[in-house]
């Protein structure tokens, strides 16, 4: 499991190597905050070939089956992508633009079976 480094900045754009079913998989990130619906969205590009692999992925805490973000891109071989919150999970919302990052981590890993 490999937590994607992202913080509170309303738009960011950042490259990182994420490990993926044992192998090293480099992807551009891109996240904005949509301050009127309070949410963050992700766009996931492919750092060497620049195709944009998923557009505008609402970032929001799930409970199994649905907390895994990349169920439905299971065809695209990505691994797989939950939302995190530290600490207390009971009442836990979504991430706002004050706290992801710092009590809410995306975090990336192997695909999930």
């Amino acid at each position: 499991m490999y937590v994607i480094p992202l913080t509170t900045a309303p738009n960011q754009t950042f490259n990182c190597t994420v490990p993926i079913d044992g192998k090293n998989r480099p992807l551009s990130f891109q996240l904005r905050y949509n301050s009127i619906a309070k949410y963050w969205n992700l766009t996931v590009i492919d750092a060497l070939t620049k195709e944009t692999l998923i557009d505008a992925l609402p970032i929001m805490v799930g409970e199994y089956p649905a907390a895994n973000l990349l169920e439905q891109f299971g065809y695209m071989n990505l691994g797989s992508a939950v939302v995190v919150k530290e600490g207390d999970l009971q009442g836990a919302e979504n991430p706002d633009d004050t706290n992801l990052g710092t009590e809410y981590y995306l975090v990336w890993g192997d695909t999930i079976e």
